[in-house]
């Protein structure tokens, strides 16, 4: 990653336990915090283009959560509520005053959690954002199979072990071939532990009469300004949700993005980072 966006350390105490948090930084101005989503994802994976392309007009920051990245992968439960406090205390520990934020998917319920848990927040960019429904076709499926250890295994065991294993997932999640560049970042911050992370986050969120985290009829409590990005095609999250949180918000803003699945900033970085721009 260019353009003066550098590699920082930084110590937390999260859930009563001390953890190293790797993250990206660089730019001048107001800040803004990015978040990135579970699994086959770090902040150089989602926000390799966005980074230097808002670093300009901001002083801009991408955390690698923990278990993924280049951050600590502690052995222990990954739960949505261990992700706030870790993105509070990340918060509070570099003394970030009030920032705009831009989640996706598991990182957008992040940071819409962050907010109406009272976080001060100057505006929201959710993308292809978890959190804003109770359920997903696939989601039955899922929770039986992560609630199955031997079927959760043989699902799991090569994901992020090679880079075929990572071509053939992110096909699953988007209408195009993946770019190479994108394999090859996921191929290196994707782990075992990495894998572990995800599978422990995913069993506490798939449960069997829906997802844990939905903040759906929470949406008429944000008072912040808020941009709602979706892939039209996304086969994950269905678009449905951004629509009509879209229509809940008070002060939204939604771009649906044609030809697009679940990761906007890495399929269309040009279009994704012009509206961000335009939208802090």
């Amino acid at each position: 990653m260019t353009n003066g966006i550098t590699s920082e350390h930084v110590e937390l105490s999260v859930d009563g336990e001390d953890v190293t948090i790797h993250y990206r930084t660089g730019g001048e101005g107001p800040p803004m915090v990015f978040l990135h989503g579970i699994g086959l994802d770090a902040a150089t994976v989602s926000w390799r283009h966005a980074l230097p392309a808002l670093a300009p007009e901001r002083t801009v920051y991408a955390l690698d959560l923990p278990g993924h990245g280049d951050s600590d992968k502690p052995d222990r439960a990954y739960t949505t509520d261990y992700y706030l406090e870790t993105v509070a205390e990340f918060i509070d520990a570099l003394g970030i005053e009030e920032p705009a934020m831009a989640g996706l998917s598991m990182g957008g319920a992040i940071a819409l959690g962050h907010t109406l848990d009272g976080g001060p927040v100057e505006r929201l960019v959710l993308v292809d954002s978890y959190g804003l429904g109770a359920d997903a076709y696939w989601r039955t499926a899922a929770s039986s199979v992560l609630q199955t250890p031997i079927l959760g295994n043989m699902l799991w065991q090569g994901v992020g072990s090679s880079q075929p294993a990572i071509r053939n997932s992110l096909r699953s999640m988007g209408p195009g071939e993946p770019p190479q560049q994108l394999v090859e970042d996921i191929d290196n911050v994707v782990d075992r532990q990495t894998v572990r992370a995800m599978r422990r986050w995913q069993q506490s969120e798939f449960r069997w009469c829906g997802f844990r985290t939905d903040y759906s009829d929470r949406l008429d409590e944000l008072d912040v300004p808020t941009m709602l990005i979706h892939g039209a095609v996304d086969p994950l999250l269905p678009r449905r949700w951004s629509e009509q949180a879209a229509g809940i918000v008070t002060d939204s803003t939604l771009k649906i993005f044609e030809d697009c699945g679940h990761c906007p900033p890495r399929e269309h970085p040009d279009r994704f980072n012009r509206a961000v721009r335009a939208f802090c």
